[in-house]
């Protein structure tokens, strides 16, 4: 596995190495070891994933609160996405800044979301599959999230309106300058 830093330190996108032979490839994908040596979160608590049926569908943009705050790793393992982390860490020199990378099932990377952030996703493609896993287990009483078109992000988003999203994801009020999430 190859760990590269992105914009937002902590946010990493993590590019696996493909050994092919007269088989086909292997890789390896998580490695406790590896991710400890890169100062990253090694427990996961739950894997879940999700699939979605409709290009421009839009999930986002999620995140815990203490005690149940999450580190996530993301990968599409079929159809494509944009996946987006928005540092909302207060006390963090890139407060309200974003990641966005496109991750598909052709370059089978995966994004590495430290705690703190929110996260969300618009498919790229019909039928697209996200695999997760996360340092924390689902608690719906610490869920939040943070609307996917605020203006305080600058989020420009490849398919603008979505074509499906949760009226609970396009309604979450706008984010405050200065609040803590």
């Amino acid at each position: 596995m190859n760990f590269s830093a992105t914009a937002i330190p902590g946010v990493h996108l993590i590019i696996p190495e493909m050994q092919e032979d007269v088989r086909g490839g292997f890789a390896r994908l998580w490695s406790e070891r590896e991710f400890a040596e890169h100062g990253l979160e090694t427990r996961v608590a739950q894997s879940s994933m999700s699939t979605n049926r409709r290009r421009g569908t839009l999930r986002g943009m999620h995140y815990q609160v203490a005690p149940f705050e999450e580190a996530k790793l993301v990968r599409c393992v079929r159809g494509a996405i944009f996946d987006v982390a928005i540092d909302l860490r207060p006390e963090s020199p890139t407060f309200r800044r974003h990641v966005a990378v496109e991750l598909n099932a052709s370059n089978r990377n995966t994004l590495y979301i430290p705690t703190g952030f929110a996260h969300g996703f618009q498919t790229l493609a019909d039928d697209t599959e996200v695999w997760y896993q996360m340092s924390q287990v689902f608690s719906a009483e610490h869920a939040r999230g943070v609307r996917w078109n605020d203006p305080a992000f600058g989020i420009a988003w490849p398919i603008s309106p979505p074509t499906v999203i949760l009226e609970r994801d396009a309604t979450y009020p706008g984010f405050a300058v200065g609040a803590a999430p």
